[in-house]
């Protein structure tokens, strides 16, 4: 079994930036590919960036590419994502998931964050 635990979230105004950070335990780190997904209010969820288990590949969802940034330390067992020139259609609950390989289905995460909100006021 995995725990992940993000932090990070919080008020900021458009054009402001973010770091969310995931925290990893109960099982070995490096061997989950790392994603995060984002929900507002009224819509479903969504895919936001993924990152394998080296680090080594990353993915974005085209609506945040150039502006957010996915990365991983598999010694501190932590994945971030650092989120600059925030918009206020940014605005959701950010969760990070782990799966065995990387990829955009939300279906396939086997374990879940319990979320972190994230407001960009305009």
């Amino acid at each position: 079994q995995a725990q992940l635990v993000e932090s990070g979230g919080g008020l900021v105004q458009a054009g402001g930036s973010l770091r969310l950070s995931c925290a990893a335990s109960g099982r070995i780190f490096s061997s989950y590919a790392m994603g995060w997904f984002r929900q507002a209010p009224g819509k479903e969820r969504e895919f936001v960036a993924a990152i394998n288990r080296s680090g080594r590949s990353t993915d974005y969802t085209d609506s945040v590419k150039g502006r957010f940034t996915i990365s991983r330390d598999n010694a501190k067992n932590t994945v971030y994502l650092q989120m600059n020139s925030l918009k206020p259609e940014d605005t959701a609950v950010y969760y990070c998931a782990a799966r065995r390989f990387v990829g955009r289905s939300a279906a396939e995460y086997e374990y879940w964050g319990q979320g972190t909100q994230v407001t960009v006021s305009s």
